[in-house]
C-alpha cells in the first residue's frame, strides 16, 4: 500500500538539514514535491540571482531567508521576494555596504510577520534606519544591529565627522525602535560606540518580553546602566558584554545579579573580575546554565570553585585563558561538571594530557570540547582511561606537542567523533591523522591544515560521512588528492590553499568523484592551470564557490559564465 503524503513528510522532516533532501528530490517527482515544500530556509549568493525567481517558486514554503557572499542589488531582491507571498519570518541581510531600506519598505507591504532580522555588519546604518524598522515590522521578536560600519562617519585623520554624525546609531534610534517593537525578546547591539546608558533604559522601559540583551564593545554603556537594565527587565535570561572592572567594579553592578532571578546565560568576556564578583553570582542562585569567563583576569581558582559548586547544572562553561589551571585543579573542578555539554579551556597553558582524558572520563554529557594552544601531548595519559561516545567535537588546534599517541587515544575514547580540528599541529602524522578516520567512522569535518608533519594522506578506506576537508598547506599530491576523491563521496567543502604539489590531475580526480561538492578553495596551488575551472563548472553542477590560484584572474565573460552556471569563481 502507498503511504500518503503525510506521513512521507514526517519521515523526511527527521533529516536534520536540507542538503539531505536533493538525493531524495531525485527518486521521483513525488518526492521532489514533497521536499520542495519541506524546505524553509534559502541562502542567496551571486549565482543564485539568476535562478531565485525559479527558486522562490519551487520552495512556497521559506521562512528563512539569508544573504551571502552577495554582491548585487538587496533592494530589488528584496522586492522581488515580497511579491512571491512567502511566508517569511526571519530575514539576513548582514555584512552589506548599504541598508537595504527601499527594498525593506517594499517587503514590509506584504509581510508584516517578520519576527527576526540580522542587519549586524552593515553599512551606513543610522537612527532614521531603526525607526524605520519598527514601523516596517512591528512584530519584530529578534533583531541583531550589532557592529555597523561607521568608516564614512570619520574624517581621515580618525577623529568624528560633524556632518557624519547623524549617520550613526544614537539612544535616539534605540528608543525609536524599541517604542515600536513592544513584542522584543532578544537584540544584540554590540558595537555601536554611540549609544549610552539611556538606550538600555528605553529597551527595559518599553519591551516587556526582553529576555536576551547583547552590549558588547558600547563604550559609553557603564556597570550603573547595565545594572539599571538587570534590575527592571524582570524576564532577562541572557546578558553578554566585556570590559567590566576597567578601571573597578561598581558596587550597584555586583548588588544587581541578586536581582536577575531569571538569568540563565552570563557573557563577561575580556573583563577584570574579581571572586568577589563570582561569589555575588554563586549567592544570587540563578537558574544558570551558561557561563562565559573568556579571557577574563583577576579572579582565582578559589572563586571559580566556590561558583562552580553552587551550578553544578552548568552545561556549559568558558574558561579560555585562566592560566592559573593546571590538572590537578581540573580534577578539583570536574565533579561539578556532571551537566557539562561544552567546555572551553583554550589558552590555558598548564593544562596536558591527563586534563583531555579525565574530562572525556568524569563528564558523561560532554559533546564539545575545546583545548586550543594548550599543553597537550605533554605529560602521561591517566590510569584510568573511560570511552566516551557523547565526545562529538574535539578542537586541539595549535598543539605544538600533540602526537599520533594522543591522537589513536582519542579516536579509541571517542568512537563517535564528527569533528576534528588540529590546526597547526605540527607533532602530528598522517600516521594518527589515519588512525582516527579508521576509528571514527562518524567524522564529518575534518580540520588538519598547517600540520608538517602530515606529507600526504592516501586512503583506502571510505570516509561515508566526511563533508568537510580543510587541508590548507599541506604536502599532499595528486594521488593522495585522488584517493581522498574515491573514498569521501559526500564531501561538500575541500580547502587545498597552499597545497604545492596538486595538480589539475589530482583535481579532477575529486571533481568526478565527489557529486555533493560546493566549494573548492586552490589558492596558491599554482601548479593548478585555470583552464581547467571552466570544466570544473561544468562537470560538477553542485559547485558553488570555487577560489582560484594567485594571479589568475577570469574575465568578466568568464565570470558571466560561471555564474550562469550558479558557480562564484574568486581570484585568489
Amino acid at each position: 500500500m502507498e503511504l500518503p503524503e503525510e506521513c512521507w513528510e514526517s519521515i523526511f522532516s527527521f533529516l536534520e538539514h536540507h542538503r539531505y533532501f536533493e538525493p531524495l528530490s531525485l527518486v521521483c517527482k513525488r518526492f521532489l514535491s514533497i521536499t520542495n515544500h519541506l524546505r524553509r530556509s534559502l541562502t542567496i549568493t551571486d549565482p543564485t540571482l539568476e535562478s531565485l525567481p525559479h527558486l522562490l517558486l519551487r520552495f512556497p514554503n521559506l521562512t528563512t531567508v539569508a544573504f551571502r557572499d552577495f554582491h548585487g542589488n538587496l533592494d530589488s531582491v528584496l522586492s522581488l521576494i515580497c511579491q512571491s507571498g512567502l511566508p517569511l519570518t526571519s530575514l539576513d541581510v548582514s555584512c552589506h555596504k548599504c541598508f537595504p531600506l527601499l527594498g525593506l519598505k517594499c517587503l514590509a507591504s506584504k509581510i508584516r510577520i517578520l519576527t527576526e532580522l540580522n542587519c549586524s555588519n552593515i553599512g551606513s546604518l543610522k537612527d532614521s534606519d531603526l525607526i524605520e524598522i519598527g514601523n516596517c515590522f512591528p512584530s519584530l521578536e529578534v533583531v541583531d544591529i550589532s557592529y555597523p560600519d561607521h568608516g564614512c562617519g570619520f574624517s581621515p585623520n580618525g577623529s568624528l565627522d560633524s556632518k557624519s554624525f547623524s549617520g550613526l546609531v544614537t539612544d535616539y534610534g534605540i528608543l525609536g525602535l524599541a517604542s515600536s517593537l513592544r513584542r522584543l525578546r532578544k537584540i544584540d547591539l554590540s558595537g555601536n560606540t554611540f549609544i549610552t546608558d539611556q538606550a538600555l533604559v528605553s529597551l527595559s522601559s518599553n519591551c516587556m518580553f526582553l529576555t536576551e540583551i547583547g552590549i558588547r564593545d558600547c563604550d559609553f554603556i557603564t556597570q550603573n546602566g547595565i545594572a539599571l537594565a538587570i534590575r527592571k527587565t524582570g524576564n532577562l535570561k541572557s546578558i553578554f558584554m566585556n570590559g567590566i572592572g576597567i578601571p573597578s567594579i561598581d558596587v550597584c553592578f555586583l548588588d544587581s545579579f541578586s536581582y536577575a532571578r531569571s538569568l540563565c546565560e552570563l557573557d563577561l568576556s575580556n573583563s577584570f573580575i574579581s571572586d568577589e564578583l563570582l561569589c555575588l553570582v554563586a549567592e544570587a542562585n540563578l537558574p544558570l546554565n551558561k557561563l562565559v569567563l573568556s579571557r577574563c583576569f583577576c579572579f582565582t581558582f578559589d572563586g571559580i570553585y566556590f561558583l562552580l559548586s553552587k551550578y553544578q547544572f552548568l552545561a556549559y562553561l568558558d574558561l579560555e585563558g585562566a592560566n592559573f589551571l593546571n590538572d590537578e585543579s581540573i580534577i578539583e573542578l570536574a565533579k561539578f561538571f556532571g551537566n557539562l555539554t561544552f567546555i572551553n579551556l583554550s589558552l590555558c597553558s598548564k593544562l596536558t594530557n591527563s586534563t583531555l582524558f579525565n574530562l572525556m572520563g568524569n563528564c558523561p554529557l560532554l559533546t564539545i570540547i575545546n583545548m586550543e594552544r594548550t599543553n597537550l601531548g605533554v605529560e602521561a595519559f591517566p590510569a584510568e582511561i573511560v570511552v566516551n561516545p557523547r565526545v562529538k567535537s574535539l578542537h586541539l588546534g595549535w598543539n605544538n606537542n600533540l602526537n599520533d599517541e594522543c591522537m589513536k587515544m582519542a579516536s579509541y575514547v571517542c568512537p563517535n567523533l564528527e569533528v576534528l580540528d588540529v590546526t597547526y599541529c605540527s607533532g602530528i602524522t598522517e600516521e594518527g591523522i589515519l588512525e582516527v578516520l579508521k576509528s571514527c567512522v562518524q567524522i564529518r569535518c575534518l580540520e588538519i591544515s598547517r600540520c608538517q608533519g602530515v606529507n600526504n594522506l592516501e586512503l583506502d578506506f571510505e570516509l561515508p560521512k566526511l563533508e568537510v576537508l580543510q587541508a590548507e598547506g599541506l604536502a599532499i599530491n595528486d594521488e593522495a588528492l585522488a584517493s581522498i576523491g574515491k573514498r569521501c563521496g559526500r564531501l561538500s567543502r575541500l580547502n587545498l590553499e597552499g597545497c604545492l604539489n596538486v595538480t589539475a590531475r589530482g583535481v579532477e580526480g575529486v571533481i568526478v568523484n565527489c557529486k555533493a561538492l560546493k566549494e573548492m578553495n586552490l589558492r596558491w596551488c599554482n601548479n593548478v592551470s585555470v583552464d581547467i575551472v571552466a570544466w570544473m563548472v561544468l562537470s560538477r553542477p553542485s559547485l558553488r564557490k570555487i577560489t582560484l590560484p594567485c594571479g589568475s584572474v577570469p574575465t568578466a565573460n568568464q565570470r558571466n559564465f560561471f555564474l550562469r552556471h550558479g558557480c562564484l569563481v574568486c581570484q585568489g
